[in-house]
């Protein structure tokens, strides 16, 4: 019989304060801290994914600064690395703390997806290439009805890549790692209060370098259009580089697509919950780590 394992989980929009959090509950709990963003793999992107590494002073995290930029990073590997670092920390007696805002990464891990490595498959990409969009939906959805990532079903590339691996999918065996005991917490902000924090972290970041973050990445190899897969700040900053947008224009543009991003975010984990998933929210601006651990005692005493 497997060992249960307890585990913490902290979400939330992005600017939410999930690090800091995190923390003081490694501190206070014994813990260790997984990051489930989906661009703080990545070395060299440091502004940019908020990573703060200078939050975590003496406690632990893992899944930082784990592939080079200009790379790719999935969703099978965040899982298979992450069920490896749970099962790490659970040896050394530590708690693992899962913190982060990627809200496919924390429902990849929670809900146990069924996800294999699945390799380029050329023979079928070439079958493909003349398909029309649609009818490759229709084919990807016949193979796997239920889709984790929508945008799977919008983009040409995504969609070859979805098709590819659901077919590879088909033919392998489910993975049962371990019994485990998530704990999911979330940071819950006023909407206009929230919007202001990010403005507020933009400019810092801004000021702290992180064009010359971007100019770096590019000259060390990460063409432009790899930048605009890495996410709205390297989008944006990218394009300003280029020439495409004034300085003023890119931060306006940029605080309102962060902004939108924080609202999917959101939705995402009301999806979650919708699907199964219990989050208990903490009132972010009322000590939202002491509500944390009245919570957690109270989870004990019912076990």
């Amino acid at each position: 019989m497997k060992n249960t394992i307890d585990a913490l989980v902290i979400l939330g929009a992005t600017a939410g304060g999930k690090t800091a959090l995190a923390v003081a509950a490694a501190r206070h709990f014994g813990g260790e801290i997984i990051s489930a963003d989906s661009r703080q793999v990545y070395r060299g992107m440091d502004l940019g994914t908020g990573k703060d590494l200078s939050e975590y002073a003496e406690v632990p995290y893992h899944l930082i600064d784990i592939a080079e930029a200009g790379s790719e990073y999935n969703l099978f590997q965040f899982q298979r690395d992450g069920y490896e670092a749970i099962t790490a920390i659970h040896q050394r007696q530590k708690l693992p703390i899962i913190c982060g805002g990627t809200g496919l990464y924390l429902d990849a891990i929670l809900k146990g997806y069924h996800l294999v490595e699945v390799p380029v498959n050329q023979q079928l990409r070439e079958q493909v290439s003349t398909w029309s969009d649609e009818c490759l939906r229709h084919q990807l959805l016949a193979v796997k009805p239920q889709q984790h990532n929508r945008t799977d079903l919008d983009e040409r590339e995504r969609l070859v890549r979805a098709y590819e691996i659901a077919l590879g999918e088909n033919h392998a065996e489910a993975v049962d790692p371990f019994v485990w005991r998530p704990l999911v917490f979330g940071l819950k902000w006023p909407r206009e209060v929230l919007r202001r924090r990010i403005g507020e972290r933009l400019k810092q970041r801004l000021e702290q370098g992180m064009i010359a973050e971007v100019e770096n990445l590019h000259a060390g190899g990460v063409t432009w259009e790899q930048l605009e897969f890495y996410g709205l700040e390297y989008r944006f900053i990218a394009r300003y580089l280029q020439g495409e947008l004034r300085r003023h224009d890119m931060v306006q543009q940029l605080a309102t697509a962060i902004g939108q991003f924080a609202k999917r975010q959101e939705t995402f984990f009301r999806r979650m919950e919708k699907h199964g998933t219990q989050i208990h929210w903490l009132n972010a601006q009322k000590d939202p780590f002491t509500q944390l651990c009245c919570s957690v005692d109270l989870y004990r005493i019912k076990l």
